[in-house]
C-alpha cells in the first residue's frame, strides 16, 4: 500500500466510524484485507486516529467553510474525506495542494461528481482563510 492507499483506507474506515461501526482491526484485515506490517499502514493508523481525536476541531471548519451546508446534510463519504485532508493539512503538515488533490481523487473514485466540486470549493474557501 502507498500513501494515497492509506489515505483511502484511512476515509474507508473512518466512514464506517461515522455509520456506527469500529473502524477497527476487523474490518482493517477482513473488508480491507491490510496487514498490520503492510507498507504505510502506520500512516493510516495515524490518520485515523488523529481524525477521531480533533474529530470536533475539523468539523468545525467543515462547517466555517462548508457555506450554506450544515454538517448533518453532508454526504458522510464526502465527510471523511474533508476530515482525512484537513487533517492532513492541518496537523500533518502535509502541503495544502497535495493534500486537496488527493482528496479530490478520493472523491472522484468514493462519490459522485458533484462532491468533487463540493469538496474543492471547501478546501479551497479554508485554505484562503488560513
Amino acid at each position: 500500500m502507498d500513501r494515497t492507499g492509506a489515505r483511502a483506507a484511512a476515509m474507508k474506515l473512518l466512514y464506517e466510524w461515522e455509520m456506527g461501526g469500529e473502524g477497527g482491526e476487523d474490518t482493517r484485515l477482513g473488508m480491507l484485507d491490510i496487514q498490520p506490517d503492510e507498507n504505510e499502514a502506520d500512516y493510516m493508523d495515524a490518520l485515523v486516529e488523529g481524525v477521531r481525536a480533533h474529530a470536533a476541531e475539523l468539523d468545525a471548519l467543515v462547517s466555517k467553510y462548508a457555506v450554506g451546508w450544515r454538517l448533518e446534510r453532508i454526504n458522510r463519504v464526502d465527510l471523511s474525506i474533508l476530515r482525512v485532508a484537513i487533517y492532513e493539512i492541518s496537523f500533518e503538515k502535509l502541503a495544502p495542494a497535495v493534500a486537496v488533490n488527493e482528496a479530490l481523487e478520493l472523491a472522484r473514485t468514493y462519490s459522485t461528481p458533484e462532491a468533487v466540486s463540493f469538496i474543492n470549493g471547501v478546501l479551497g474557501s479554508l485554505l484562503r482563510g488560513l
